[in-house]
């Protein structure tokens, strides 16, 4: 292994196969996973990295994965930057400096600030201002369950990706003390009791229809609770397409993912990023959905419609995830180190995707626009949809048109079962909602959307409550 610090490590893709009812973890989607098989055991998310050794490239490619010929590409914090416009916003000073981004997860990741600045080293990033909140208190992490260790990968991409789009923001990681939906709900409560933040990034998630009702409504209220406190809610969308697995475990249904689903929640779908190897420039986008994954979409048998999604065809009267996208799939996924809890193991880079890669960046560029504002912009989603279907959509959007999320899972009996989902289309999708960000663009004008909405949202989330 190599140490702390030093620019080239291994490059490791990594995985994870959820096996149970618990929220998992949505950023490390299994290679293979449209193949994978339930387990009827305890609901635990296994990891399983499926690894791919760097080598040094030429012409300024510091990683093997960077080659626009590699079987697996991956983008730096320099490349994602570049692609969605974050760079000029950078460069005019705003860099999310005085705002703080929260970021929930469980079990906790004691290599969570060696990863950080093996990261900041790596890729030229200024240090991190990083707490580490336990609520609940710490748990003692164990390197060898496989669920913790696939969490701690969670974490690091969490933290590590939202700090790459707002380098300057304060990130509060608030650790439940494990992966059950009490204990998440909980650690957000105490997020949003303590006014920790502007914004919170959930990377986790399960099929609507298994949480607990008791826990739906407890973790709608706290929703309510932030979203009337001016913080921003945002969550990953699922990586197993139109599809959740089921709460027993043994088969998969059509379920877009809670806490998703949710009205207040930003909820991010994933895409697969086409960008120019050496600048970052923005090629383009496709729904994501391959043998890695597929973004999470669909209809929430939950919630109905929200005010900002009227309009909207084939929504049948029901709440449409995603709300946005952002890139996603493990093939042109981002780097990140990641020790898996172990110190032994600090100085390893991998490529992760999924969902929730995308969570805690659009976490980010929230902190830019809040900093913008001087001032937390709060409940974004009828700001967003307002500034979408205008005019300069162009300007602030990525609309992605081609591919879907239907998959094909294999249940727990070793049967394929295909469930159809969503085709990407002109406008809003249930696979990739809006699109990606043009971060320069959006923030040009999601400040003047969200005055034009404030009073609209005040109401709304009243009723709500």
């Amino acid at each position: 292994m190599l140490s702390a610090g030093v620019a080239v490590a291994g490059c490791l893709v990594a995985s994870t196969l959820t096996t149970g009812q618990n929220p998992a973890p949505q950023g490390l989607p299994t290679s293979g996973q449209h193949h994978a098989t339930p387990a009827a055991s305890a609901p635990h998310s296994i990891i399983g990295p499926v690894y791919k050794r760097a080598t040094h490239g030429a012409n300024g490619i510091i990683f093997s994965c960077q080659d626009p010929t590699a079987a697996v590409e991956c983008y730096s914090p320099s490349q994602i930057r570049a692609a969605y416009n974050i760079t000029p916003v950078l460069n005019s000073g705003i860099t999310g400096a005085g705002r703080t981004i929260v970021i929930v997860d469980a079990f906790g990741d004691p290599t969570v600030a060696d990863d950080l600045n093996v990261f900041d080293t790596t890729f030229g990033l200024p240090a991190a201002k990083l707490n580490v909140i336990a609520p609940q208190g710490a748990p003692v992490f164990d390197p060898n369950n496989t669920d913790e260790v696939g969490w701690s990968g969670e974490i690091a991409l969490d933290t590590q990706w939202a700090h790459a789009v707002a380098p300057d923001a304060t990130i509060d990681l608030v650790v439940a003390r494990s992966d059950e939906d009490a204990d998440l709900v909980a650690a957000t409560q105490y997020a949003v009791d303590h006014r920790l933040g502007d914004v919170i990034s959930q990377s986790f998630g399960d099929a609507e229809s298994c949480v607990p009702p008791t826990v739906a409504k407890a973790q709608h209220k706290v929703f309510v609770q932030a979203t009337l406190e001016g913080i921003t809610l945002i969550a990953s969308s699922g990586d197993n397409g139109a599809a959740q697995l089921s709460c027993d475990g043994q088969s998969y249904l059509k379920s877009v993912s809670s806490p998703a689903s949710d009205p207040l929640v930003l909820s991010v779908g994933g895409t697969h990023l086409t960008a120019d190897a050496s600048t970052g420039a923005y090629q383009g986008e496709t729904a994501w959905n391959d043998t890695f994954g597929a973004s999470g979409g669909g209809l929430s048998t939950t919630f109905r419609e929200p005010l900002y999604q009227i309009g909207i065809s084939g929504l049948h009267g029901r709440r449409g995830v995603p709300d946005v996208a952002y890139n996603g799939d493990v093939n042109g996924g981002v780097l990140t180190a990641w020790s898996q809890g172990m110190p032994a193991n600090v100085g390893d880079i991998y490529i992760f995707g999924g969902t929730s890669a995308g969570s805690p960046q659009w976490a980010g560029v929230t902190a830019l626009a809040d900093q913008k504002v001087h001032g937390r912009l709060g409940w974004l989603n009828p700001a967003l949809y307002l500034v979408a279907h205008t005019g300069v959509r162009r300007q602030t959007f990525h609309d992605v048109l081609t591919g879907n999320n239907t998959v094909t899972l294999t249940d727990a009996n070793g049967n394929p079962q295909t469930v159809t989902g969503y085709s990407a289309r002109r406008g809003w999708d249930a696979v990739t909602g809006l699109g990606s960000p043009n971060v320069q663009g959006l923030l040009a004008l999601l400040p003047t959307a969200h005055n034009a909405t404030r009073q609209a949202v005040g109401r709304y989330v009243r009723s709500a409550h």
